[in-house]
């Protein structure tokens, strides 16, 4: 057992697909399956099941998935502490970041910091916020940030950065002022943009279960293209739709949405690696 067959196995048990999983690691696919197969063929158990088009673990691939991931995250501290032994010259970097985050505001940082010190190499993670934050519980990522509030006693967060929301539809969309008669197309449990409208719902005494929903998405780009075909209003961040508002496919709806801060994570009882110090410090050159 290798730590690239691990690192191929945890990808394609998150992504669930090895086409994806192989996109996503730059290794062909057939590469991705090989590693599959000779795990399973290594250790006489089969990790996946074929269910339509995708694949699924099996009561074997869930079980062994947290110990792969311990595992790995084994690894990536051996390797920072050696790392940390050259100071910035040579590391790596793990970032877990949430959409809106890890899509509009982080790369220009990543940029910047990446033409500082180039000798490290930077991966950055997407989810929504729950799972930010259970890469960092996890010790997956050395770094989280984030849109939406993380209660958690493991981590330690702080606000980096604001962001306004709005409420969108298409143009000529003409609907009622009543929330609960509009038809909604939302992002999924655990999303900071989800987050966001339920706490604007709940200012008025409302919850997601008194809204007409439509669709859930998995991504704000999803969400925003739904709307743009007509399919319904959305909260979605500013930065998301912003050219779409200055192009004329979107427009914004009167709905009082209160602002909300992006959160730096880091992992209580886990010292910060000096490439881990050196982003802070960027991003910290940037808060007003």
């Amino acid at each position: 057992m290798t730590l690239e067959q691990l690192r191929i196995f945890i990808a394609v048990a998150e992504l669930e697909h090895v086409t994806r999983a192989a996109a996503a690691l730059n290794l062909t696919q057939s590469a991705t399956s090989a590693a599959i197969a000779a795990l399973e063929a290594r250790h006489g158990a089969k990790l996946f099941d074929r269910v339509g088009r995708r694949i699924a673990l099996t009561p074997a691939g869930r079980a062994f998935l947290p110990a792969a991931r311990a595992v790995l995250a084994e690894a990536a501290s051996a390797e920072a502490v050696l790392a940390d032994l050259t100071g910035l010259a040579r590391g790596r970097l793990s970032v877990a970041a949430s959409q809106t985050v890890a899509s509009y505001w982080l790369p220009p940082i990543l940029l910047r910091y990446r033409a500082r010190h180039p000798g490290i190499v930077v991966e950055v993670g997407v989810g929504n916020t729950e799972a930010v934050a259970a890469r960092l519980r996890e010790g997956l990522a050395d770094i989280g940030i984030v849109e939406g509030a993380v209660d958690d006693s493991a981590l330690i967060g702080r606000p980096v950065a604001s962001d306004d929301m709005v409420l969108v539809a298409a143009i000529g969309f003409d609907g009622p002022d009543d929330p609960r008669h509009l038809p909604w197309i939302l992002r999924e449990r655990g999303s900071g943009t989800r987050a966001a409208l339920e706490a604007a719902l709940a200012r008025r005494g409302l919850s997601i279960a008194d809204l007409d929903v439509r669709l859930v998405l998995p991504t704000n780009e999803a969400v925003r293209t739904a709307v743009e075909a007509g399919g319904g209003v959305a909260v979605l961040s500013r930065a998301v739709v912003a050219g779409c508002l200055d192009g004329g496919s979107l427009r914004a709806l009167p709905f009082d949405l209160p602002g909300r801060d992006f959160l730096m994570l880091r992992h209580r009882q886990r010292k910060p690696s000096h490439a881990a110090e050196a982003l802070f410090a960027l991003i910290d050159a940037q808060v007003p």
